[in-house]
C-alpha cells in the first residue's frame, strides 16, 4: 500500500502538487461515495410529479434510457482524462495541460462553474431529504409545513453533513461503504415490498412504457424534451397513449440526467484513493452504470404500483410517498419504506459537501478563488480542507435562505447548477476533440479511435441539447411567477466570475500551480527542487 501511495504522490507531484490529503479511501469506499453522490434510484423517485406532467411515463422511463446511455459517454470520455491526470482539480485541470495556449481564461471559467454547480448541489440534497420529511409530516397529520420550518430541517441537514466531514473525516471511508450497502438494499428492499403489497393491481404495461401526459401547455415534443418542468394546471392536461412511443427514446433526455449527473465527484476525490490513475476511471463509470440499473427498475416498480397519477401528480406529501401509500394501502408502511431513501438523501448531502471542500481546496490551491491561500489551506490536525468546508457550508446556509424569500431564485440556482457542471463536463471533451484527441498522453484508461470520438460526439451532443432545455421556462404560457430563471442566474455567476477575472484572475491566475516536481524518481516542494537540482549539478563530476 505504501508503494502504491508513494507512486501516487509521484504522479501527483509530476502534475504540480504535492499530496496533502490522506489516502484512505479504497476502491469500494470511494464508488460508495460516487453512487451517493449519484443517489439515482431516490433522485429520480423525488421528480417523478415533475416529469409525470411533462412526458408522463414515457418521459420516465425511455428518458431515463437515454440519458443513461449519454451520461454513460460523458463518463467514459472523462475517466480518460482522469487516467492521465489524477488530481482534485478535475475539469480545469485537465483544460489547462490540453490547450496550454488558451489555458487562463477556459481554465478560469471550467473552475468556477464547477465549483459553483458542486456548492449548489450540497443545497439540493439538503433540500429534498427536508422535502421527505415535510411530505412524511403532511400524510401524517395533515399540516403543511412553512417555508421557515423546512429552512430548520434544511439546516439540521447541512449542519451534520458539516460535522461529520470536520471531526468524522477517518471514518467517511466507512460511512460511504456503508452508504452503498444501505443504498443497494434499499433498494431491493422498497421495490420487493412494493410489488407484494400491490399484488396484483398493477398499473398496465401499456401504461408504464407508453402513456403520455403533458401538462405543460408546450407542443407534445417541447414537453417530452423538457421532461423536469413544473406541473402546470390543469387545466392544460391531455393524457392518452403515445402513438409515437419509439421516438422517445431520442427525446427524453433531461429528467433521466438528473439522477445520473455529478459523476465527476470521483475526480475531486482522486487524490484521497491508492492506485488512482487505475481505479478512479473504473469507479467513475461504474457508478453510473449501476444508476442506470438500478433507477431504471426502480422506476418501473413505481409505475407498476403508483396507482391513480393524478392524485400522485397532485399529492401533497410527495410523489414517492403517495406512490408507496397507493401500494402498500398504508401510512405507517409507506412511512417505514420512505426511511430507505430519507437515509440515502442523507448520505448525499455528505458525499456532496465532502466532494465540495475539496473541489474548492482544488481550485484555491491554483489560485482561482479570492482568499486562496485561506481556502487551500489543510487542517494539520484533521487532515482536511476545514477553511473549504466551511465556505461551502456558509454558502449552503444563504442558498436556504434564499429559499425561505423566494423559491423561484432557489430554484433558478439550482437549475443553473446542472447546467454549469454540464458545461465543465463539456470544456475538457471539446478541447481534446477540438485538438484531434491528441493531447493525452499514455495512461491506463484509453479508449479506442473509433469509440472515443463517439463517446466524445454523443456527449457534447447531449449537453448541447439539455444546456438549452433547461433554460426553457415549464410553461409555454410564461408569467413572472413561472418563469425558469436559470439564465437569470446563470448570468449572475458568470458575472461575479468575469469580474473576479478583470480584478485578479487575469494578473495572477495561470492555470494549475507547480507546487511540487518530481527529483530523482521522489516528489519535493517546489522551494526544495531549485536546491536539489543545484546540489545534484554540483555533484556532477
Amino acid at each position: 500500500m505504501r508503494t502504491d501511495s508513494t507512486h501516487d504522490d509521484a504522479q501527483l507531484a509530476a502534475l504540480g502538487h504535492k499530496a496533502e490529503l490522506n489516502r484512505n479511501f479504497s476502491m469500494l469506499s470511494m464508488l460508495g461515495l460516487a453512487f451517493a453522490v449519484l443517489n439515482s434510484w431516490t433522485a429520480l423517485s423525488a421528480s417523478l410529479s415533475v416529469s409525470l406532467s411533462s412526458g408522463g411515463s414515457t418521459s420516465i422511463v425511455w428518458g431515463l434510457v437515454t440519458a443513461g446511455a449519454c451520461n454513460l459517454c460523458i463518463a467514459t470520455s472523462l475517466a480518460e482524462f482522469l487516467s492521465a491526470y489524477p488530481t482534485a482539480g478535475g475539469q480545469y485541470h485537465w483544460v489547462a495541460v490540453s490547450w496550454p495556449r488558451w489555458v487562463p481564461i477556459l481554465s478560469w471559467i471550467t473552475g468556477w462553474v464547477n465549483v459553483v454547480g458542486w456548492v449548489a448541489l450540497v443545497a439540493t440534497n439538503a433540500l429534498l431529504s427536508s422535502q421527505l420529511i415535510v411530505g412524511i409530516v403532511h400524510a401524517t397529520s395533515g399540516y403543511n409545513v412553512s417555508n421557515w420550518q423546512q429552512f430548520l430541517i434544511y439546516i439540521a441537514f447541512t449542519l451534520v453533513a458539516f460535522l461529520l466531514n470536520a471531526f468524522m473525516n477517518s471514518l467517511l471511508p466507512r460511512i460511504y461503504k456503508g452508504a452503498l450497502f444501505w443504498s443497494l438494499g434499499g433498494f431491493a428492499i422498497v421495490s420487493i415490498t412494493a410489488l407484494a403489497c400491490a399484488s396484483p393491481n398493477y398499473s398496465s404495461a401499456r401504461f408504464v412504457f407508453t402513456e403520455f401526459i403533458n401538462h405543460t401547455g408546450w407542443p407534445d415534443g417541447v414537453a417530452w424534451l423538457l421532461g423536469v418542468s413544473k406541473t402546470a394546471d390543469a387545466g392544460y392536461a391531455a393524457i392518452r397513449p403515445c402513438p409515437h412511443y419509439r421516438l422517445i427514446s431520442l427525446l427524453q433526455l433531461l429528467q433521466g440526467g438528473l439522477g445520473l449527473t455529478a459523476f465527476d465527484s470521483v475526480a475531486h476525490m482522486i487524490e484521497e484513493i491508492p492506485q488512482a490513475s487505475k481505479k478512479g476511471p473504473k469507479i467513475m463509470v461504474g457508478c453510473v452504470a449501476i444508476g442506470i440499473s438500478t433507477g431504471f427498475v426502480f422506476l418501473i416498480v413505481l409505475l407498476l404500483v403508483a396507482g391513480d397519477i393524478q392524485q400522485v401528480i397532485d399529492s401533497g406529501a410527495g410523489p414517492l410517498l403517495q406512490i408507496l401509500i397507493n401500494a402498500t394501502d398504508s401510512t405507517a408502511g409507506a412511512i417505514c419504506l420512505l426511511i430507505f431513501p430519507l437515509v440515502c438523501l442523507a448520505f448525499a448531502t455528505i458525499s456532496v459537501m465532502t466532494t465540495s471542500s475539496r473541489m474548492i481546496f482544488a481550485f484555491a490551491r491554483d489560485g482561482g478563488l479570492p482568499a486562496s491561500k485561506f481556502l487551500a489551506r489543510v487542517h494539520p490536525q484533521l487532515g482536511l480542507p476545514l477553511n473549504a468546508l466551511m465556505l461551502t457550508s456558509v454558502v449552503v446556509v444563504i442558498f436556504g435562505v434564499i429559499n425561505i424569500a423566494s423559491t423561484n431564485a432557489f430554484n433558478a440556482i439550482i437549475s443553473a447548477a446542472v447546467v454549469t457542471l454540464d458545461l465543465s463536463y463539456a470544456m475538457p471533451i471539446a478541447v481534446n476533440c477540438l485538438q484531434g484527441r491528441k493531447t493525452l498522453p499514455d495512461r491506463d484508461w484509453k479508449l479506442p479511435a473509433w469509440l472515443g470520438w463517439t463517446c466524445d460526439t454523443i456527449a457534447l451532443s447531449y449537453i448541447a441539447i439539455t444546456t438549452v432545455l433547461f433554460v426553457f421556462p415549464p410553461e409555454r404560457h410564461v408569467t413572472g411567477s413561472n418563469m425558469n430563471y436559470c439564465i437569470v442566474a446563470f448570468a449572475i455567476i458568470l458575472a461575479i466570475s468575469i469580474f473576479q477575472w478583470v480584478v485578479d484572475g487575469r494578473k495572477n491566475y495561470t492555470g494549475p500551480r507547480i507546487d511540487a516536481a518530481v527529483v530523482d524518481g521522489a516528489f519535493v516542494p517546489k522551494e526544495e527542487e531549485d536546491t536539489t537540482q543545484t546540489e545534484t549539478t554540483e555533484n556532477k563530476p
